[in-house]
């Protein structure tokens, strides 16, 4: 998917691009005029660009609000190619990461990595938000995961299948489907790791290539 690979170029870029001392709307800004360079003809959806306490709203606008050090900064965007939607988000931090952001942020990779072994054809939906919910809430952060784990995305951003617990529907082969737990602790921060990727009978496959690991962006001052 063509939009999806442009999203990774533009992650690569932004990790070149934040610095401590820009505001949250200058980042975003940066995501969009890098995507329509990279040949995106519109946007999946406003793109989101939190930083701080912010980060602990799942759909944050950007804002005047300064990055800090310390602090996570949350990306979430999608160029539109063809037609097609792209949606990935990614969480970074500036400059050093506290013992708590390095554990939340661990906590809600296990439950991606797990709910996106849990997918394949003829799996429940609300299986697959189940086995990334487990994890966070085997951790202790159940209360604050509070939304599903992924849509299904094409032409518009926000398909069905819903994978969420409620729902009824069913992975089938060649669907289209986001995979994105989060944490949003009040008053702390948030952390949200989302992929778009492919039903296929083997399994899932990932069309993000961008690194999952904990990023700590050290040219932050």
């Amino acid at each position: 998917m063509k939009a999806t690979a442009i999203g990774d170029l533009c992650f690569t870029h932004m990790l070149g691009f934040l610095r401590c001392g820009m505001t949250e709307i200058d980042a975003a800004a940066e995501i969009d005029r890098t995507l329509f360079s990279l040949g995106a003809e519109g946007l999946a959806f406003p793109t989101i660009c939190t930083s701080g306490v912010r980060t602990n709203l799942p759909h944050g606008e950007p804002t005047g609000k300064i990055i800090e050090e310390g602090d996570f900064v949350m990306l979430d965007f999608g160029a539109v190619v063809g037609g097609i939607c792209g949606d990935m988000t990614r969480t970074v931090v500036m400059g050093k990461a506290d013992d708590l952001q390095r554990k939340v942020y661990g906590v809600v990779l296990e439950a991606q990595l797990a709910a996106i072994a849990a997918c394949k054809p003829g799996t429940r939906c609300a299986d697959v938000d189940r086995a990334a919910r487990s994890v966070i809430e085997k951790a202790g952060f159940g209360e604050v995961f509070c939304h599903g784990t992924g849509h299904g995305v094409g032409t518009e951003v926000h398909e069905p299948p819903a994978l969420n617990r409620e729902s009824g529907e069913t992975l089938e082969e060649n669907m289209a489907i986001t995979i994105e737990p989060g944490i949003y602790i009040p008053d702390k921060f948030g952390v949200r790791i989302e992929d778009l990727a492919i039903v296929t009978k083997f399994g899932i496959m990932n069309v993000v290539k961008s690194a999952k690991e904990l990023i700590v962006l050290k040219n932050g001052e």
